[in-house]
């Protein structure tokens, strides 16, 4: 098994290509697609290079697996769907999410809240196939009620929970987030597998240092800033929620959640063939 990791300078995102050398099956997790936000145009440069990826290495893709609704990034799992006719995969708890944020945009009536824009809905304790690669599926709340890791032999792939040591833990202060909740995912199910298991997160922030696209849990239990397996729950939950009250909102989160809870789609075009996205703007 292996991993390519592309790194998205624009959101500081981080997309995993999983696959078997010998039988090129293979999964994507967490792909991009761009925005440009001073046209508010989408275009497909970072998916191109998935694609060029999947091209040169002759790659099955059999799944397009998103960790969670993402708030900093566009999803690109529709247009991957498109391309290569494969199932789209989030966790089953989305209905959550878009039934908390249907009401925070006040969307249309129509819009389902069943997880149904998905292909597959994924649970605690799953398993998905693919090809000879085998991922179980660890439900992992927190950051968002929906967030989901993949776990495959030494590898796990956090999404926003749990980034490298230095960079700490997904924030919790979103609608439905839960920094107890976060707490409990990580401490018994990510910790709880061997030191030696190399996790890949979503996202790394390298500022000054080199771009980090894994570390082992051993390392995030020894060293990581927000939660080392030294710090209790109550102390983790006060300082999640002192630290979260002090973060700006994602600048894409906006646009971001919209089209991600509808698989990465941009609403249906109004009469003049031009998509639109709802803003909130709170008066004073």
């Amino acid at each position: 098994m292996q991993v390519k990791t592309f790194f998205d300078e624009q959101t500081f995102t981080l997309t995993h290509i999983v696959y078997d050398e010998n039988s090129h099956d293979a999964v994507i997790i967490d792909p991009v697609l761009d925005l440009d936000v001073i046209a508010w145009e989408t275009h497909t440069t970072s998916l191109q290079s998935f694609d060029a990826f999947i091209a040169d290495n002759a790659l099955k893709l059999h799944y397009v697996m998103d960790t969670h609704i993402h708030a900093d990034h566009l999803s690109g799992m529709q247009y991957l769907k498109d391309k290569y006719h494969v199932p789209v995969v989030i966790n089953a708890a989305i209905s959550v999410v878009q039934t908390t944020f249907k009401a925070v945009f006040n969307l249309d009536d129509q819009m389902p809240t069943d997880g149904s824009q998905f292909d597959l809905l994924v649970k605690q304790g799953d398993t998905l196939q693919a090809g000879t690669l085998n991922f179980k599926v660890l439900h992992i709340p927190g950051h968002t009620p929906a967030c989901t890791a993949y776990h495959i032999e030494d590898t796990v792939f956090t999404g926003d929970a749990l980034f490298v040591p230095d960079i700490g833990t997904g924030r919790c202060d979103f609608p439905k987030g839960s920094a107890a909740d976060l707490y409990d995912s990580i401490t018994t199910k990510l910790y709880t597998l061997p030191d030696e298991t190399q996790t890949f997160p979503g996202h790394d922030y390298p500022g000054t240092r080199e771009l980090r696209t894994h570390a082992s849990i051993g390392e995030s239990k020894a060293q990581n800033v927000d939660l080392p397996s030294t710090r209790n729950k109550q102390e983790y939950i006060d300082f999640m929620n002192a630290r979260d009250s002090r973060l700006p909102l994602p600048k894409l989160i906006y646009q971001g959640v919209q089209i991600n809870l509808n698989a990465g789609q941009l609403p249906a075009a109004e009469s003049n063939g031009v998509h639109y996205l709802k803003i909130p703007i709170s008066n004073g």
